[in-house]
């Protein structure tokens, strides 16, 4: 496959890479021991980390993904953006001053002051598998859109990125990460509202015909209102639904995800922490905004204007065919495209636009961006688990008592080995139909266990160990059935005992089940003793 980017163009996003890998490694000298490599010295200012949550935030899931659904569907998703506000007044009563108010960088060490080691353990492998799925739909998704733009092979560019955000990463701890998102995040923003502000002024009938044609195709629509207990095995998530499940997932993000936890502790002040947070959660929903625009603003340029849209759909046929080892040839790939929905080209469309519609040199900057975007979060999966891995595995089992340069090389292994099995985990997610939804529902499986048991803690002061692992049992128990029942693993014997309701909802009953049997748990164990 052929480079679709101008000579100027790739030279720009090359350059821009090798800038931040170079801004990256510059940090070595300043990440040379443990406490800042982990914890940058207690000493950035709110607005930068801020800006590094903001970049977490808003991935190459977000840039690609988002554009991606409201170009094949509506803007039923970017009800998940408003949940961000609710979650944060949450996390800045309660989470930041528990975790500010300690020495310990780990955000699952509170889980074992309050039901054991075994709780702790638990947090910890449900928060690195979280981090590895996301690794690797941030990789393929942003190797996706680079590939048919530069001509390099989906799994060359995955490679690439994952060894030369490995590195920095490596060499340059949670400094670099957070200063190396804050360039990100502005190229990012820049960028978001450009291509906006470019495809308005293409419309071949002016910017309303973007409004004409979307509405004419239900494109702003932001999902049924319905309450109705039958909207809960809808296949179409409600706006009740998304809004409930960002909730859930919103407040895991803040209140117990290391990568925001470990930011909150690098700030230099309580204000300072508090300050990043809420900037990060009024930022996402804004630019949200914008990335959903742009992708219903493609949808009616691509409407206008069919013959982009019949190219996109024959880059996608020959992806397809090469990906499936068959002939790529003129009639196989009409016949393949003649097949395809704008739902199943809605991540490439925005690419497409970019390298054809944008002028010399831009072109690769807004390509940049969504390399931003996919590194700024692959950095901080990576620094942050390989805390955890020092924290909560090294030292908490193996050598409570090591030294600094031995703490260092451990970071320095953690950190190669989750690089590693990242970008694996991004190979095999190549055959994904969408990244997004893939994203969604993982997050939903591995996180719901997690944020029930920290919630278990704050809202009741009886709970102790036994109770704890009894609501932690029944949760599992329940997401896997919720998960297991609607996937290929399921039995189509058991096809009437499989879960009905929208897969969003996993997280959000996963939690509360675990509250709920927590809390009868308590109640039950204090009527004994009063008997």
């Amino acid at each position: 496959m052929e480079s679709q980017l101008r000579t100027v163009d790739l030279a720009v996003l090359i350059l821009y890479m090798l800038g931040v890998f170079g801004m990256g490694c510059w940090f070595a000298k300043k990440s040379g021991k443990t406490s800042e490599f982990m914890a940058a010295g207690r000493s950035l200012p709110g607005w930068a980390v801020g800006l590094s949550i903001f970049g977490t935030y808003f991935s190459s899931i977000s840039f690609l993904g988002n554009t991606g659904k409201a170009f094949g569907g509506n803007w039923n998703a970017w009800v998940f953006g408003l949940s961000l506000p609710i979650a944060a007044i949450v996390a800045v009563r309660w989470f930041i001053p528990l975790y500010r108010g300690s020495d310990s960088v780990s955000a699952y060490y509170h889980l074992e002051k309050r039901f054991g080691p075994w709780a702790r353990t638990y947090a910890l492998v449900c928060y690195l598998l979280t981090q590895l799925a996301r690794m690797g739909t941030i990789l393929y998704l942003v190797a996706l859109a680079l590939a048919p733009l530069t001509g390099w092979d989906v799994k060359t560019i995955i490679l690439v990125t994952g060894i030369l955000v490995t590195v920095y990463t490596l060499l340059g701890g949670i400094e670099a990460v957070i200063w190396t998102d804050v360039i990100q995040s502005l190229v990012l923003i820049a960028g978001a509202f450009f291509c906006g502000f470019l495809i308005l002024n293409g419309m071949p009938d002016g910017p309303g015909q973007i409004f004409e044609i979307g509405k004419a195709n239900d494109k702003f629509s932001l999902g049924s209102f319905s309450l109705s207990p039958s909207s809960l095995t809808w296949p179409d998530a409600t706006f009740w639904i998304v809004l409930v499940y960002g909730f859930f997932i919103n407040l895991q993000n803040f209140g117990i995800d290391q990568s925001f936890v470990q930011r909150y502790i690098t700030a230099k002040s309580d204000k300072d922490a508090k300050t990043s947070l809420w900037l990060g959660a009024i930022l996402f929903p804004v630019i949200s905004t914008v990335l959903f625009f742009i992708g219903t603003g493609l949808f009616s340029l691509y409407e206008a204007k069919p013959e982009l849209l019949n190219e996109v759909k024959a880059q996608v046929a020959e992806t397809r065919l090469i990906a499936d080892g068959e002939a790529v040839t003129e009639t196989s790939i009409a016949s393949v495209a003649g097949t395809l929905t704008a739902a199943d080209v809605g991540d490439k469309v925005l690419p497409h636009f970019i390298v054809n519609q944008l002028p010399v040199g831009l072109a690769g900057l807004l390509i940049a961006a969504i390399f931003a975007a996919a590194m700024s979060s692959m950095d901080t999966s990576l620094n942050s688990s390989a805390t955890l891995v020092l924290c909560d595995i090294y030292k908490r089992y193996l050598r409570p008592h090591a030294g600094e340069r031995e703490s260092m090389k451990v970071l320095y292994t953690a950190t190669l080995v989750i690089g590693i099995v990242g970008t694996f985990t991004a190979l095999a997610m190549i055959r994904v139909k969408s990244a997004l939804d893939a994203w969604w529902n993982l997050q939903g499986i591995f996180t719901g266990g997690m944020l029930g048991l920290f919630l278990l803690g704050l809202l009741s002061k009886r709970a102790r160990n036994p109770q704890a692992v009894i609501a932690v049992i029944a949760g599992i128990f329940l997401i896997l059935w919720l998960s297991l029942s609607k996937s290929d693993l399921w039995p189509d014997a058991w096809t009437k005992w499989a879960n009905p309701l929208h897969g969003f909802l996993t997280i959000v009953l996963g939690t509360t089940t675990i509250v709920l049997v927590g809390m009868v748990a308590c109640a039950v164990t204090r009527r004994k003793k009063l008997e």
